[in-house]
């Protein structure tokens, strides 16, 4: 019995340092955000100048776009395509996905 406690709680204890370890690893990649960016670039551009009618991302405050990606995430913003890309990110990496474009200079 306390052979089987103690592999569980070097399980629970493997678990909980690989899970900090990943944490660890994106906080220290300074160009996670950037990364997880670049996958909106096809239709929102590289920086979030977007070209044609799309809606340009650059500039805009973090907050109006974690809200507007979680109204996509919902269904309560239609889309073609976003309702699914949303779903794809973690609350963390759409937050690190709107600093990024929150920092970027809108171009008129």
């Amino acid at each position: 019995m306390q052979h089987a406690i103690r592999l569980a709680a070097a399980g629970f204890f493997m678990l909980g340092a690989c899970s900090h370890a990943q944490a660890q690893a994106q906080a220290q990649d300074a160009n996670l955000a950037r990364n997880l960016a670049a996958t909106c670039a096809n239709c929102h551009g590289i920086d979030g100048n977007a070209r044609g009618e799309m809606k340009p991302l650059a500039g805009m405050s973090a907050e109006k776009l974690i809200a507007m990606i979680n109204d996509f995430r919902n269904g309560n913003q239609p889309a073609t395509i976003m309702h699914q890309i949303s779903k794809g990110y973690t609350e963390a990496q759409i937050k690190l996905v709107a600093g990024y474009f929150a920092a970027q200079s809108a171009k008129k």
